[in-house]
């Protein structure tokens, strides 16, 4: 075999830094897309851009937690006003109480120092000994301390640990309940197991009076913090709506905070000169026809899964999630003659606006499960299924996973134990061992 140099023609796909900056531009929210053409703008003389103004007269922005629609009629609407308190006001709520405390100045600055330190759900995140070393006193100071910390609104804040949390609320809801104290302080564990038949032989009591304590334990509140405050409202701001209108659905795509961008032909003269500044020039110039072909490109993405969407999912947007049928990333890559990696990064982050509500786009894809009969069913369909299966069993005895899986093979859906309890699971819903009642 003879040793040299040789040359040899090949062909190969360079990713080159404008491509990157393509792909990444897809999978950008609007928020941050305006935000990467605003950065461009300051380095590039020959971008000029005009900001909007966010009129809500053409937009919509709707709330996960319900369907609503914004008053488009109202310019000023401000959507930050929606927005739950937060932790910040939870502090300044409790640092405010203690103003009204009969303690020490020392005292005062101990107690603001523990509140400034609670976690998010209201629980003291440090052991005693750590809080007196920070603050250098005896611990014996700290959880005298504590105590009076734990008798601020909301009732429970300031715990140590859950179980408790749970025993301040039950002495003082239910003060003349001393076995619910003793339930909650020696047998929280069998409770939370459901271990009906162990507890009343511990307790030497009753079904019935094991029922009622276990109610009385449902209204307390394992978090505090939350009990206090309502929950945070999310806004979305749907990149791409669909509407029917006179019977055809209409796609529109929605750019609000994106400024709109345009050439500062001040400088193009100097495109034509060999010097320096005509070499930054035409350079800058490539960049800005890059720049607006690529947000070209990709809003034309956006609005081609979309349209896919829609010739796909019609009984979904009439009727809702128990109706969406399977759809994959690859299936709409196929359609519209892209690849699958870019759909995803397409789709991602996104939030569409459908007749039935608004909804990170992503959630409408779904694998499929295969019927007995040839038909399909989506992981989504069973998943809303499985929960109402759930709510309507008998919680005296309520459904194994295995059952559960029988009950989908009869209505023609194969479905395996270990699926059934991945959904079960990401659905939140406890086993059926931990959902049994007192029977």
């Amino acid at each position: 075999m003879e040793l040299g140099l040789f040359q040899k023609q090949t062909m190969n796909l360079v990713m080159t830094t404008e491509l990157r900056q393509s792909i990444a531009l897809l999978q950008y929210s609007a928020l941050e897309l305006s935000h990467f053409i605003q950065e461009h703008a300051t380095e590039n003389p020959l971008i000029e851009l005009e900001e909007q103004t966010l009129g809500l007269d053409n937009y919509y922005g709707e709330s996960s937690s319900a369907s609503r629609t914004v008053n488009t009629q109202d310019n000023n609407f401000n959507p930050l006003s929606t927005i739950a308190s937060k932790n910040s006001n939870r502090c300044e709520d409790l640092l405010e109480q203690v103003n009204y405390l009969s303690i020490t100045k020392q005292e005062q600055k101990i107690m603001k120092y523990i509140i400034l330190n609670l976690d998010d759900h209201g629980y003291i995140p440090m052991q005693d000994r750590k809080i007196a070393e920070d603050l250098c006193i005896s611990t014996e100071k700290v959880a005298k301390v504590i105590d009076k910390l734990q008798q601020l609104e909301p009732i429970g804040v300031g715990s140590r640990n859950l179980k408790e949390c749970l025993t301040i609320q039950a002495k003082h809801y239910y003060p003349d309940k001393p076995l619910l104290t003793c339930v909650i302080a020696e047998y929280l564990d069998l409770l939370a197991d459901k271990k009906w038949q162990e507890l009343g032989k511990l307790l030497n009591i009753s079904k019935k009076e094991l029922s009622e304590l276990a109610n009385l334990i449902t209204f307390l509140h394992p978090r505090p913090y939350s009990a206090s405050v309502d929950s945070e409202t999310q806004i979305l701001y749907p990149d791409v709506s669909i509407e029917k209108v006179n019977g055809e659905y209409s796609i529109t795509f929605h750019d609000p905070f994106m400024p709109k961008v345009r050439l500062n032909e001040a400088y193009l003269h100097l495109k034509q000169t060999q010097s320096n500044a005509g070499a930054f020039i035409r350079e800058n110039y490539h960049k800005y026809k890059w720049l607006i072909k690529s947000i070209e490109q990709r809003k034309t993405t956006i609005i081609n899964i979309t349209k896919a969407i829609v010739e796909r999912q019609q009984p979904f947007l009439e009727k809702g999630f128990t109706h969406l049928k399977p759809m994959t990333l690859k299936e709409i890559a196929d359609q519209i003659g892209m690849h699958e990696s870019t759909i995803s990064r397409a789709t991602s982050n996104k939030v569409i606006r459908t007749p039935i509500g608004c909804f990170e786009m992503r959630k409408l894809f779904t694998g499929k499960i295969a019927g007995d009969n040839g038909t399909e069913a989506s992981a989504t369909q069973i998943k809303l299924r499985l929960k109402q299966l759930i709510q309507q069993e008998n919680r005296k005895r309520p459904l194994s996973d295995q059952k559960l899986a029988d009950h989908f093979k009869k209505n023609g859906i194969t479905i395996s134990r270990r699926t059934i309890a991945k959904y079960r699971e990401e659905l939140n819903i406890l086993s059926s061992s931990k959902r049994k009642t007192i029977g």
